[in-house]
C-alpha cells in the first residue's frame, strides 16, 4: 500500500518554503543561499536531498540508484542525449519524493525555507502556490556553453571524467549534447509556460536586482 498526503496538507505545512525551480545557470543557487542569510533562513541548495540517499532502493529508485548500478563514469558521461534525458527526468521525480520527506522534517523549526528544487511544476502547482515559486530561466546556450565554468565539485568531477576519457573531444561533444538536450526548448517552454512567476537571466543580469525581483515576488520586502 502506498501512503499519500493530501496537498491541502502539504499546501498548510509548506508556507514558509519558498521554491526555486527552472534550468541551469540561471542563478538558483546563488539566490537560495543569499535568501536564507538575509532573512536568517534554511538554504536548501542544489542536492539537498542527498542526506536521505541512505533511503533509496534500485527496485523503486531505479535512477537514483544509478551510480551504484553503471559500470563505471565513463559510462555516465558517454550515454546517448535520450538516454541522459530520460534520466535525468526519472532523478528529478524520484529526487522530489526525498525532497518532501526533508522539507517536512524542516517545518517544524519555523523557519523560513529556501529550496533549490527538483519538484516538478506540475506537483508545485498542488503543494505550493504562486508566491511561493519562482521559476529562474537562463538561455540554452549560456546553460551548456557555461555548464563548467562553475567551480561545483561535481561538475569539475564530471569534467575530469570527460577528460580522462580515450577520446575527450568526442567525450565532451557527447556530454555538451546530452546537456543541451535537457535544456531543451521544450524543457524551457514547459517552465516558461507554468504559469508561475518567471525570471531570464541575461548577460545585463545582477545578483542584487535579481535578489530584489525575488524579494518581491515572495512578499518578503
Amino acid at each position: 500500500m502506498t501512503i499519500g498526503i493530501e496537498n491541502n496538507l502539504l499546501r498548510k505545512l509548506f508556507e514558509n518554503v519558498y521554491f526555486l525551480n527552472g534550468t541551469a545557470y540561471a542563478g538558483k543557487s546563488t539566490m537560495v543561499r543569499l535568501l536564507a542569510e538575509k532573512y536568517e533562513g534554511i538554504c536548501c541548495g542544489e542536492n539537498y536531498h542527498d542526506e536521505l540517499m541512505y533511503l533509496i532502493d534500485p527496485e523503486y529508485q531505479p535512477n537514483l540508484s544509478y551510480f551504484k548500478t553503471m559500470s563505471g563514469w565513463q559510462e555516465f558521461i558517454s550515454r546517448t542525449p535520450e538516454e541522459y534525458d530520460a534520466w535525468y527526468i526519472g532523478t528529478g521525480q524520484e529526487a522530489a519524493e526525498l525532497e518532501i520527506i526533508k522539507l517536512l522534517q524542516l517545518c517544524s523549526t519555523g523557519k523560513k525555507i529556501f529550496v533549490d528544487t527538483n519538484i516538478s511544476v506540475n506537483t508545485l502547482q498542488e503543494i505550493s502556490d504562486y508566491n511561493h515559486v519562482a521559476i529562474m530561466l537562463s538561455p540554452q546556450r549560456m546553460s551548456v556553453d557555461r555548464f563548467f565554468d562553475r567551480p561545483d565539485a561535481d561538475k569539475q568531477f564530471i569534467y575530469r571524467k570527460i577528460m580522462e576519457a580515450p577520446d575527450p573531444d568526442r567525450a565532451m561533444f557527447n556530454y555538451r549534447n546530452c546537456l543541451e538536450r535537457i535544456n531543451s526548448q521544450e524543457h524551457y517552454e514547459e517552465f516558461a509556460n507554468s504559469g508561475f512567476f518567471t525570471h531570464l537571466r541575461t548577460e545585463e543580469s545582477t545578483i542584487e536586482d535579481t535578489l530584489e525581483q525575488l524579494e518581491k515576488h515572495f512578499l518578503l520586502i
